[in-house]
């Protein structure tokens, strides 16, 4: 008796997720469906639900928006989930906007050069001396070895202003990493003038379509927009190394 109680309260939890799923599918299509009658010129590639209630994240070429189900109203701009911290729009964003990055094309010679332990895994970082985000990432990678982290300064001028001054004044101290550990965690800012790569950087930034920091490049060419746990990145890498190591 117990048995056929148990398996009908699965049978029944199982059709009611089945239904919710339905549910919102049928609402995404009718989304759909409303927005192509609205705009017939504008090329609207996916409408997925958010967990907002009734609102909509539409994505259209390289853009994303968020819109109520009349088709009316649109909302350009992010979506944070400020319990976990996470950017909800930017990895879409990259996702349509950035392909694959080969990393064996990019310069590493206009990176700041950190090798912790041994160095055998390879990561790529764009930061922001001024982002608070990219700050986050530096404590989260904080203990992580046997990695090379080359780390590409990339200050954005509109958010920012005194970033591009401090990154200059990081690529041209004696000891780069010693001034960039220094920056970020004590703020103590350097100062110098010099040859330096910034604005190659930001131009390659510019180039992948990278448009926000941090953001993380793995050696087999996934980019991972926002702050990843350190717990998190640990598995990004060791996958990623394990598809590098396995073509």
């Amino acid at each position: 008796m117990k048995t056929t109680r148990l398996i009908t309260t699965i049978l029944a939890a199982t059709l009611l997720a089945g239904s919710a799923y339905a549910g919102d599918a049928l609402k995404e299509m009718a989304v759909m469906a409303t927005l192509k009658q609205k705009y017939p010129s504008t090329v609207i590639k996916s409408v997925s639900s958010t967990n907002l209630p009734g609102v909509y994240e539409v994505v259209m070429g390289k853009n994303v928006a968020y819109v109520e189900e009349s088709g009316r109203y649109f909302l350009f701009g992010h979506m944070f989930d400020m319990q976990t911290q996470t950017d909800l729009t930017e990895g879409k964003i990259m996702a349509e906007q950035v392909a694959k990055v080969d990393f064996k094309k990019l310069p590493l010679k206009d990176a700041i050069k950190i090798v912790r332990g041994d160095g055998s895994r390879k990561v790529a970082i764009f930061s922001d001396p001024d982002c608070p985000y990219c700050k986050q990432l530096e404590n989260n990678i904080a203990n992580l070895t046997n990695v090379t982290i080359y780390l590409y300064l990339f200050p954005i001028d509109q958010l920012h202003p005194q970033a591009k001054a401090k990154s200059v004044g990081v690529w041209c101290a004696a000891d780069q990493v010693k001034a960039w550990d220094g920056l970020m965690r004590r703020n103590e800012v350097p100062t110098g003038q010099c040859e330096n790569p910034v604005d190659r950087n930001i131009a390659l930034a510019e180039a992948m379509g990278i448009n926000g920091t941090p953001t993380v490049i793995l050696p087999d060419g996934s980019i991972i927009p926002g702050a990843p746990s350190a717990a998190k990145l640990e598995q990004m890498l060791n996958q990623a190394a394990a598809k590098v190591a396995s073509k």
